[in-house]
């Protein structure tokens, strides 16, 4: 030990922090500097006819109505009050005009230079922007003249800086995770690994533990909501390689152009819950109007760094009308209220397909676009999910099998989800695949999870860049190509035991809701005639394609 440390017997540990790259999501200069429910008036904000994501009237060759349906949330009362959003970032302007009423300076603080203060440092080419653009999605005041209008905008915002050093720590995010997590609701993070195709990265030891801390801890008791851009690495690269966005502690929002077209620069995963907007990037007038640094407003915010905070907006609307809400509660939300909506694959790569329940899901898009007034509607009404349990459902161990050349290899998993057990699952929220393999090339390793119900997931797709080598680890990730050999893999299901959403009334009988309960409530019947015909425990299999 070294001997400074020897002076202070208290320590218990001491560990040495190592440099890491994190890049922000979508800045890059460009050339220019409830559907019934209708708001009283439309927001004197000058910005805000530019903020087609908020009311998409065909603004630059848009589709009318495709946006937020923030309109049905406001005028149904709900704008946000008494929650705070906290954007992980380069720092945010704080006395913004458009920012300064909503600032919620106990929650803040500044882990780049360690002080309360987390204003932007001032470089020439504005680049410490990030952070107060994001804000202004959020929070910024409505009716003031100022700019735009933000979308949960009587909510409070924060600042924590902590991306503005030479290198990340664990230390750096870890404390930024796990900051006032009983002032603060919602996280909100724009950046995450390099986005470079051949990255695959996560959150570290201590971080991991912040996040999980926050979703079990958080909000005292009910969970705080991490919500993560998910990345802007385009067709070449896998959000699924991405830690942060991969987790199931936090919420991976992919982005929309403004006629429904996934963005040139969306990754594709199976990780991706939903889906908010941003700009075209082709098109300079299509971009996120919002709050800049010194005062100013900008039209050109991009990437998925916008979309994340547009839906930790949502998320703030959903909070005040419901306070009660739990972190999984939220998740659940988003997937009943979400809407495909126009949203499609410009290349037509990915398509919308149905999931064993009878949900459409997208891997650029997720469940859909977040729909402001339904989400808000349902959670006012919205009753807390059954408790939650963990089932390690089966493994592949020590098998080392050769994966072929130009063909698949199919593994299977048979599972009961643990039943008659104190884990048992019959109601899945998470899927998490560890898998371990080596080979001589990641990139050219495709790998599918097909579940006894014939979803189809693809958690890694072909990285053309990926040239790495080494054995991996992934939660939704892996490491692998030619000649190489698999491992391990382990099957881990997260869900309930009891039914969720029984008590829930269903309005419509064509909404994702009334699709659900009947599929639970049909699933439920056959199982109680197994079991009244005296039939063996039922089990089911899942496949590993690769």
């Amino acid at each position: 030990m070294n001997s400074f440390f020897r002076f202070f017997l208290f320590i218990e540990s001491a560990q040495q922090q190592l440099g890491f790259r994190r890049a922000k999501r979508g800045y890059k200069s460009l050339s220019l500097d409830l559907q019934d429910l209708q708001p009283s008036k439309v927001p004197d904000d000058p910005f805000f006819q530019y903020q087609w994501y908020l009311k998409n009237i065909g603004q630059n060759g848009g589709k009318p109505k495709l946006d937020l349906n923030v309109e049905a949330a406001w005028a149904q009362g709900i704008t946000g009050k008494n929650v705070t959003t906290a954007i992980m970032d380069d720092g945010v302007d704080y006395m913004h005009p458009d920012l300064r009423d909503n600032y919620n300076a106990k929650a803040s603080y500044d882990f780049s230079s360690n002080d309360p203060y987390p204003y932007p440092r001032y470089t020439d080419d504005w680049f410490n922007s990030h952070g107060t653009r994001c804000a202004g999605e959020v929070a910024a005041k409505r009716d003031n003249g100022i700019c735009g209008v933000g979308v949960a905008y009587d909510s409070k915002v924060a600042g924590i800086r902590m991306l503005d050093q030479p290198y990340m720590t664990d230390l750096i995010e870890a404390n930024s995770m796990g900051h006032e997590p009983d002032l603060i609701d919602i996280y909100s993070a724009s950046w995450g690994p390099t986005d470079d195709g051949k990255t695959v990265d996560g959150p570290r030891n201590a971080t991991m533990r912040a996040i999980v801390r926050g979703v079990n801890e958080g909000r005292r008791g009910l969970g705080n909501i991490y919500v993560w851009a998910s990345g802007d690495g385009g067709e070449d690269d896998d959000c699924n390689c991405d830690g942060y966005a991969a987790s199931m502690w936090t919420i991976s929002i992919n982005s929309a152009i403004n006629d429904g077209q996934n963005a040139h620069y969306d990754e594709s995963c199976s990780s991706t819950l939903a889906s908010t907007f941003s700009n075209g990037a082709k098109d300079p007038h299509t971009g996120v109007a919002t709050t800049d640094l010194y005062g100013r407003c900008t039209k050109t915010h991009s990437g998925t760094s916008a979309a994340a905070p547009e839906a930790a907006g949502v998320f703030a609307l959903a909070l005040e009308a419901n306070p009660n809400l739990t972190w999984r509660d939220v998740q659940h939300l988003c997937v009943l209220t979400s809407k495909r909506n126009s949203l499609y694959d410009s290349k037509k790569r990915f398509f919308w397909n149905m999931n064993g329940i009878g949900l459409e899901f997208n891997h650029l898009f997720g469940f859909g676009v977040l729909d402001a007034g339904a989400m808000v509607a349902l959670s006012k009404q919205w009753k807390t999910v059954p408790p939650r349990y963990h089932c390690e459902a089966g493994s592949i161990i020590n098998e080392n099998l050769k994966i072929p050349n130009n063909k698949s290899l199919i593994l299977k998993i048979k599972t009961d989800a643990c039943t008659g057990t104190e884990t048992e699952v019959n109601y899945i929220e998470h899927v998490q695949a560890v898998i371990t393999l080596n080979s001589t090339r990641r990139g050219d390793v495709v790998l599918y999870l097909i579940s006894s119900m014939g979803t189809k997931s693809m958690i890694l797709s072909r990285r053309p860049n990926d040239d790495d080598s080494h054995d991996g680890f992934v939660s939704h990730q892996g490491s692998e190509p030619q000649n190489g050999f698999i491992k391990e893999w382990i099957l881990m299901i997260h869900g309930t035991k009891e039914r969720p959403y029984k008590d829930l009334p269903v309005d419509d009988d064509h909404s994702k809701l009334a699709i659900v309960k009947k599929a639970h409530e049909d699933a439920f019947l056959t199982t109680l005639l197994q079991v009244s015909s005296s039939s063996s425990s039922s089990s089911s299999s899942t496949y590993l394609r690769i």
